[in-house]
């Protein structure tokens, strides 16, 4: 029988992670800025790409995905989900895991700060924290595969919003949930450049 309950978290002891993912002990802090699509500092597994985005005086235009193409070019056309979440400013969703799911993100409008943290130990970088600043000022797909806690805060003034396809239909036993401020992990949401 499967298992339909969402992991619990409490965030000083910590959640309850599924056998395979781990909590690490992370000094305080946002883990390395990632910077360029190819980074060496991403997560294994976690991979990101410069998308175009075509302005004039309309507005802009930024195509998301193709099925059979990119990021998500694995992703089978039968089960995958596109969704879209609109954030209201300074918000933060963080974190959520899959045991199983993969998750192509694009920040279409306005600023992300998309927080990530490897649970899996037998990960070459378990307990590494990548932080992206993406948007529309940084258009990038981020692929996060299993076992890759995810989460981000809305930057700015302005309300975004997160488009997202996955190899999957929403499974919520798949689904696990840690606290945005969960000592462990110990992320830093508090701005950086005061």
């Amino acid at each position: 029988m499967t298992n339909t309950t969402p992991y619990h978290h409490d965030k000083h002891a910590g959640p309850t992670l599924p056998s395979g993912l781990v909590l690490p002990k992370c000094d305080k802090g946002i883990g390395d800025i990632i910077l360029q699509p190819e980074s060496p500092k991403l997560i294994a597994g976690v991979k990101c790409k410069a998308l175009s985005l075509w302005p004039d005086d309309r507005g802009y235009f930024l195509e998301v995905q193709r099925i059979g193409f990119g990021l998500a070019a694995h992703f089978p056309a039968e089960t995958s989900q596109v969704s879209a979440a609109l954030n209201y400013p300074g918000i933060i969703k963080a974190f959520h895991f899959h045991m199983h799911q993969t998750d192509c993100w694009t920040p279409a409008v306005n600023m992300l700060q998309v927080a990530l943290v490897d649970l899996r130990p037998d990960s070459e970088t378990f307990g590494r924290r990548n932080t992206l600043y993406v948007g529309n000022l940084r258009p990038w797909q981020i692929l996060i595969p299993p076992g890759v806690a995810h989460g981000y805060k809305v930057v700015g003034l302005e309300p975004s919003v997160l488009i997202y396809m996955t190899d999957r239909f929403y499974n919520p036993a798949d689904e696990g949930r840690i606290a945005h401020d969960n000592i462990l992990i110990n992320y830093d949401w508090e701005l950086q450049h005061k």
